[in-house]
């Protein structure tokens, strides 16, 4: 197989010093995944120190580490920091390669929007993208160090928390294409505003390579304000009558959804494997940055009638109880209030004995946080038989349900995890959804454990 790194190009790349030659097929920062031939980037951070694991990694069959401190091993490469040190391997990966990159941001459907992209280009050729939610300061240099230099597509997501987290990354990528999916309350707590939201993701655009074009929901007031200045080409997606591709339908029900949409002048109809109104939107922003990066929008639509929902992401699953079976709908790695709705629409398309929300807190809203929990009442009491929550803020929702409603609010998803799995029987559709520092995985791994149960 034919080196992704060779010693020569990681020396040169890296300005470190390798006293033992050796070349990599992979690029790897976590021993439970490493494949052998890959380089260990041993970072530090507030998750542990990757030194401590560069003999385990190197007994797994990496072909070197790359480390900032004297560390037992023949094969290294040592530089002055590991981490400043993958953001240079993704620069150097980044100049070799010849191919079109799309960088996708947004408050909410990034990482399904990505995963249609994928899906999409990998019929028209080689596609290399983010693993999972690789969108921060060391996913994106590392999806960017992973890539094969004669692919001819490349997908990224980039994220942020805080001001000033999204140019940086864009302008590492550089993208041809860079899409913004949706603005939202998301992250509110940490920039103050919607407005601040929009400019902020509005800084991929920064990294746009000359003749760069912006893919961007046409749906959102305060993102089309905020275009109007920053000189981009522009392609729209939505709903608007004004949009340069436009969502003309979509008909649900509990399995997916039947799309109709005008994209580059190609009338198409699909249908995707996932229920949801958000559903059909990210596949017209993946077909436009699609039509934008130059492949084919009418093969992308026949592409996307394989694609299914990403886990903890709208999955869902059939779980296998003694009595029979029930649906999960898992929702579990975050959560916005754009999002809880969109999820409880799809709970309310489920034919079920019982339809069950489970939800966590939604995380990082500062002021706002009492005010949307408790605005979720409404909807979830429209789309909920029964009720489960966890957390400080999801009380206020909690407390505001009819009481026929309430299953129980408790603190964590540790202890809610073992009362919603004794009440779940067959027919039911169960909804588990909340931020991921809310940790509600674990409701969804109890509910997995149950269906393993034998009869």
């Amino acid at each position: 197989m034919r080196p992704l790194w060779n010693a020569e190009d990681l020396l040169n790349a890296t300005g470190g010093s390798m006293p033992e030659k050796f070349a990599a097929t992979g690029v790897s920062i976590d021993t439970r995944t490493l494949q052998p031939g890959d380089l260990f980037v041993a970072l530090a951070g507030e998750n542990g120190d990757g030194h401590d694991h560069v003999t385990a990694a190197l007994a797994r069959g990496a072909a070197g580490a790359l480390v900032h401190r004297a560390t037992p091993g023949e094969k290294l490469l040592l530089v002055d920091d590991t981490l400043a040190a993958l953001n240079r391997l993704g620069a150097f990966a980044r100049s070799r390669f010849s191919g079109r990159l799309a960088a996708i941001t947004g408050s909410v459907g990034k990482t399904t929007t990505k995963e249609m992209l994928r899906t999409i280009l990998s019929t028209q050729g080689t596609t290399h993208a983010s693993v999972a939610s690789y969108n921060n300061h060391w996913g994106v240099p590392l999806t960017l160090a992973r890539l094969p230099p004669d692919a001819a597509y490349c997908i990224v997501e980039i994220g942020m928390n805080h001001a000033g987290e999204i140019e940086p990354l864009a302008n590492l990528a550089q993208p041809h294409v860079a899409v913004i999916t949706a603005i939202a309350s998301t992250h509110i707590g940490n920039l103050g505003s919607l407005d601040a939201i929009a400019e902020e993701k509005l800084r991929i655009l920064q990294g746009l390579r000359p003749a760069g074009i912006a893919v961007v929901t046409a749906d959102s007031p305060v993102l089309r304000a905020a275009l109007v200045t920053s000189g981009a080409q522009v392609m729209l997606f939505g709903r608007a009558l004004d949009a340069h591709a436009r969502l003309l339908d979509a008909i649900l029900d509990p399995d997916g959804t039947d799309v109709h949409a005008l994209v580059g002048g190609h009338d198409l109809r699909f249908r995707l494997a996932a229920p949801g109104l958000h559903m059909a939107m990210n596949s017209v922003g993946a077909l436009t940055a699609a039509a934008a990066l130059g492949a084919d929008p009418v093969a992308g639509a026949t592409a996307l009638r394989a694609f299914s929902a990403v886990t903890g992401r709208g999955m869902q699953k059939t779980l296998k109880l003694p009595d029979g079976q029930a649906l999960l709908l898992d929702e579990s790695y975050n959560a916005s209030t754009v999002s809880v709705q969109a999820a409880l629409t799809v709970l309310k398309l489920q034919n079920a004995k019982r339809r069950i929300a489970v939800l966590g807190d939604m995380l990082e809203l500062g002021d706002r946080a009492v005010a949307e929990h408790a605005a979720l009442a409404q909807a979830v009491s429209l789309s909920a038989d029964l009720v489960f929550a966890c957390g400080p803020m999801m009380r206020y929702m909690f407390d505001a349900l009819p009481p026929h409603q309430r299953g129980a609010h408790v603190d964590t998803s540790a202890d809610l995890a073992p009362m919603v799995a004794a009440t779940l029987t067959a027919g039911d559709a169960v909804l588990v959804k909340g931020s991921l520092g809310s940790r509600m995985k674990l409701i969804v791994t109890a509910l997995l454990e149950k269906s393993a149960e034998p009869a």
